[in-house]
């Protein structure tokens, strides 16, 4: 079937990962109806802070800023940055069908579709239900990196690393795709004693050239090295815990050494891309953390002790920051 397919998608599934997404923006729309953001946008007659929507909706600030921030992304809000602050009005389709008060409003299909068809699909596949949650979850980061690992191992010459640890490595995928680029060099997975012995159990592959060791990044030592990498690491966790962290690596990292992230980055603007504003939106309800634009990253480094930051976006999924010691 592959010949059916474009050279685009066949070199990235960029179609086929935004359909398995699509959930989220469905998601995404559905919340702002049934909170009221597109009825408060159309009555105010001029465009709105953060604050403002907070404090008229009476929702989280971090919370709506990222769920309009999605709505900018697809384009039915529309954002303009007025000295570093935000402001959110409507546009004209959301007027026309997303409003309550509109004649063409679909407002009431939404909100049925949101509170009785949305969660009825979650029953879609009977799932298995005793496969434990961490080994789904290091599927779906095996999964991730078997896409996206190759071009954050390649988007910068690491050759001169000649000892690299993956720091929260899980099932050691990317830890492989550095291994085959840079096979000069050791790569060693640190994880979690838990999640290294389901990786050695289910993961390891007849040609590892990688290793495994167990430790926990936060409370355990860090074992000196070249080049570290935290790949979808930091994201997860609040400014200060990060620059912990960073601080700690600073420390054991040998002199020209340096620390590689791989994150989604957000654009500056707020405008996108849409899909990071969506993870962002996600992990509202998943973990502590959010996505962040690079000014971020290269604050925390800086912060930490590296220099010389440089950011590359890939034009895919994940994005690259290389910072040195």
């Amino acid at each position: 079937m592959a010949e059916h397919l474009s050279q685009s998608e066949l070199d990235y599934p960029f179609k086929l990962m935004e359909y398995f997404n699509g959930f989220r923006i469905s998601k995404a729309i559905f919340s702002a109806c049934e909170l009221g953001v597109f009825d408060l946008l159309l009555q105010c007659q001029e465009p709105l802070s953060v604050t403002e929507v907070a404090k008229k909706l009476g929702t989280s600030e971090d919370g709506i800023e990222r769920l309009l921030d999605v709505l900018v992304a697809i384009e039915i809000v529309d954002v303009e940055v007025v000295q570093g602050t935000a402001h959110y009005s409507s546009t004209d389709v959301a007027n026309l069908y997303l409003a309550k008060t509109s004649p063409k409003s679909l407002h009431d299909m939404i909100i049925y579709s949101s509170q009785t068809i949305y969660p009825l699909w979650n029953n879609l596949v009977d799932a298995v239900r005793s496969e434990e949650e961490m080994l789904k979850f290091m599927r779906l980061m095996n999964s991730t990196w078997i896409i996206d690992g190759h071009d954050i191992a390649t988007v910068f010459d690491l050759s001169r690393f000649k000892s690299i640890i993956d720091l929260g490595g899980c099932s050691g995928a990317l830890a492989r795709e550095l291994s085959r680029e840079y096979p000069s060099s050791s790569v060693t997975v640190l994880d979690l004693p838990a999640v290294v012995q389901t990786a050695r159990r289910h993961f390891t592959q007849q040609d590892d050239t990688i290793c495994f060791q167990e430790g926990d990044i936060f409370e355990g030592d860090i074992p000196h090295a070249d080049l570290y990498i935290l790949a979808r690491i930091i994201h997860d966790w609040k400014e200060d815990k990060n620059l912990k962290l960073l601080r700690k690596i600073h420390a054991v990292c040998h002199p020209g050494g340096g620390v590689l992230l791989a994150e989604a980055l957000l654009f500056e603007n707020r405008r996108g891309p849409t899909q990071v504003q969506v993870f962002s939106l996600n992990m509202l309800v998943q973990t502590e953390g959010k996505e962040h634009p690079p000014s971020y990253y290269t604050h925390l480094l800086t912060e930490a002790g590296f220099t010389n930051v440089t950011v590359c976006r890939t034009g895919k999924s994940y994005d690259a920051i290389l910072a040195l010691k």
